[in-house]
């Protein structure tokens, strides 16, 4: 990906420990060609750091806060102690997804005949302005094919774009899961349960899939697969609420429990 040659102020970097002293590590700037910071000691660890090999040592991968940057003095100062583990996590995460992602524009580049700066000219810089990071871009094309014209791009690289993405990207899935228990007081209620939950399975999305399965009377079991836990929650939700409608109807109840109730 095409960056800035300085990472501002507050920025959180991937960073190569490349040397340790006594006062502090020099590490190499994954993300910045031929830029090295500094992490004095006093920034290594909260506390006193008695040892500082016993918290950072050479050819160590590390997510970094910048400081301070002068330009001038080709200097940067680093800290360790001052990136959480959730940072961290995320910041590892988003700098794979960028070197993906610079592999996977490598292949479309080639698919086109187009060199990587054409590429950046033509789409690429557009693509980072509209979703942020150019991997969110390939993970949208990979999601939904139709996504990017829908958003306004075209060209004659979309096509290979898409196909790239749609060959080299996993779209990740979660699943929950929780407990019904579904009655009906009519004589023959347990049709009407079996129709309600049949119905209840069917989602409005292609990419959602439901499931009910018959534990024991009057114990089901539901599964909802998504995307992601914000829509399987939301999925999850409007069907118990659909199913608890449903049965009312036929003089039955419906109860929902994350847990089996034993």
């Amino acid at each position: 990906m095409i960056k800035k040659e300085y990472p501002l102020e507050g920025e959180l970097i991937v960073g190569t420990v490349v040397k340790v002293q006594n006062f502090g590590a020099f590490v190499t700037l994954d993300e910045y060609p031929k830029k090295e910071g500094f992490i004095h000691i006093a920034e290594i660890a909260t506390g006193w750091v008695k040892r500082i090999r016993n918290h950072i040592k050479e050819k160590q991968k590390i997510v970094c806060k910048v400081m301070h940057v002068d330009q001038a003095k080709n200097h940067i100062d680093l800290s360790l102690k001052r990136v959480n583990e959730h940072q961290k996590r995320d910041k590892i995460q988003e700098w794979k997804n960028s070197q993906k992602a610079d592999k996977l524009l490598e292949m479309v580049a080639k698919q086109i005949g187009k060199t990587i700066e054409q590429c950046y000219e033509e789409f690429a810089s557009d693509l980072i302005k509209k979703y942020g990071f150019l991997y969110a871009a390939f993970d949208e094309a990979a999601y939904d094919p139709e996504t990017l014209k829908n958003d306004g791009f075209k060209g004659d690289w979309l096509k290979d774009f898409v196909e790239v993405a749609k060959t080299n990207i996993s779209i990740p899935f979660v699943d929950i899961k929780g407990y019904l228990n579904v009655t009906s007081w009519l004589p023959d209620g347990i049709s009407y349960i079996r129709n309600i939950l049949l119905k209840a399975e069917n989602s409005e999305y292609e990419d959602v899939e439901i499931q009910i399965k018959y534990i024991g009377a009057p114990q089901y079991m539901i599964t909802v697969k998504a995307p992601d836990y914000k829509i399987a929650e939301e999925e999850l939700k409007k069907t118990v609420e659909k199913i608890k409608e449903s049965i009312k109807k036929y003089n039955g109840d419906c109860e929902f429990h994350r847990k089996l109730e034993e």
